[in-house]
C-alpha cells in the first residue's frame, strides 16, 4: 500500500449510476428506449454505506467473486472463498478481507497496484439473490493489525501475508431473474438435521398420543 493509495481522494457519489452508467452507456439505454427509467433511477439517493442489513447479509457469505481491470482496462474476475464472514465490515465505508497464495499469477494484485476501481459481485443461489458493491482496494501487507483483525480464526492459524481493503463508493441489489436456486452441502445438511429434528419430535409426540389412548382404554375395560 503506497502513502498515494492511501491519500486518494475519493469524491462521494449519489448512487451506483455515477459509476455503472459512462456516456456509452446512456447512449445505449437511449437506444434500447429505456434511458427515461434509467435517467429517474439517478436522480434517486441510493446505497453508499455499508448498512446494518448489508452487513449481516455479508456476515453470512462464503464466496464472492472480485472484478479487477489493468490500467488499459483489460479486465479480470476472480473467485474468492473463505468460512462464513470472511468479507468483513470494517465500517460504514470501509469492508476487508485476507489474501493468501493461490496460483501464482496475481492478475488481481498486479490490477490494483495500478487501477485501484474494483467491483464485489455477492450472490445468495439459495435465496437467488445478487448484490454488487462498486468501490476501490488496495493491497495491505505493512499493517499487521488490519491484516490479523480481517483473517479468520476458522484458518488454524495460518499465516497470512496481506490483506485486502475495500473502499465502498456504492451498491446495489439486483432482481432474482435467471439466478438458478443452489444450496451448499453445508446448507442441505441443516436442512436435513432440521426436518430429520422435527420429524422425531413428532413421532414422539405421536407415540406419547398412542400410550394415552392405549391406557385410557385399558381403564375403560376394567
Amino acid at each position: 500500500m503506497t502513502k498515494k493509495s492511501a491519500t486518494r481522494a475519493r469524491r462521494p457519489v449519489r448512487n451506483f449510476t455515477e459509476l455503472a452508467y459512462s456516456d456509452a452507456v446512456k447512449a445505449m439505454q437511449e437506444k434500447l428506449g429505456v434511458r427515461a427509467e434509467n435517467a429517474e433511477l439517478e436522480r434517486e439517493a441510493g446505497s453508499t454505506e455499508v448498512t446494518p442489513a448489508l452487513a449481516e447479509y455479508l456476515a453470512t457469505r462464503r464466496s464472492f467473486y472480485l472484478a479487477t481491470a489493468s490500467k488499459e482496462g483489460q479486465p479480470y474476475i476472480q473467485h474468492r472463498g473463505g468460512p462464513a464472514g470472511f468479507l468483513n465490515t470494517i465500517d460504514a465505508k470501509t469492508l476487508g478481507f485476507f489474501d493468501v497464495k493461490g496460483n501464482n499469477q496475481y492478475v488481481t494484485l498486479g490490477n490494483l497496484s495500478e487501477n485501484p476501481r474494483a467491483v464485489i459481485f455477492v450472490p445468495d443461489y439459495a435465496r437467488r439473490r445478487r448484490l454488487k458493491i462498486w468501490g476501490e482496494a488496495e493491497l495491505v501487507d505493512d499493517d499487521r493489525a488490519f491484516i490479523d483483525a480481517v483473517t479468520p480464526a476458522a484458518l488454524d492459524n495460518r499465516f497470512v501475508p496481506r490483506a485486502i481493503r475495500f473502499r465502498v463508493a456504492a451498491w446495489d441489489a439486483n432482481c432474482p431473474q435467471f439466478i438458478p436456486q443452489l444450496f451448499s452441502v453445508d446448507e442441505v445438511e441443516a436442512a436435513i438435521a432440521e426436518a430429520t429434528a422435527a420429524l422425531q419430535e413428532r413421532v414422539a409426540a405421536l407415540e406419547g398420543e398412542v400410550k394415552r389412548l392405549k391406557a385410557a382404554g385399558r381403564r375403560k375395560t376394567r
